[in-house]
């Protein structure tokens, strides 16, 4: 129910990525990037660490943050791995409507470092919860 902007300068703001994971988990800003935005980000080269916090307190897993493509406004693709994922993908894009909102849609790839072959479905299933779960947090957001 937002216009494209507007969702945008949230999906991308460090506050609005962690209102939309609260209360489950929040993201730490890498180490010396706390004044980084969207627009300054150097496309392909890594940001350093971001920590994942289990109800914003305890770190339990770490993303070594790159941004690989970037189309101001519209898209990022995160390109990363994380301690628990020798590959992390998360894709954003947001398309605007004729009514003047925006639809978000997020796409995710993975590959666990254990051997987690028989509970990758299930890690799948808890993914696509989880940012269902983001989705009404922002949708929660613009009203």
């Amino acid at each position: 129910g937002a216009p494209i902007g507007q969702v945008w300068a949230r999906v991308v703001d460090p506050e609005g990525i962690n209102d939309e994971m609260r209360p489950w988990m929040t993201m730490s800003i890498p180490r010396g990037q706390e004044s980084i935005s969207i627009d300054s980000v150097a496309v392909g080269e890594p940001l350093g660490r971001a920590w994942l916090r289990l109800f914003g307190l305890v770190p339990f897993d770490y993303d070594d943050l790159s941004i690989a493509e970037l189309e101001p406004g519209l898209r990022f693709h995160e390109k990363s791995t994380m301690l628990s994922m020798r590959r992390w993908e998360h894709e954003r894009t947001l398309r605007p409507f004729d009514d003047g909102s925006t639809g978000v849609h997020d796409r995710i790839t993975f590959e666990p470092r254990l051997p987690l072959v028989p509970l990758t479905p299930v890690l799948a299933r808890v993914l696509g919860a989880f940012f269902g779960h983001r989705h009404r947090r922002l949708a929660r957001h613009f009203g």
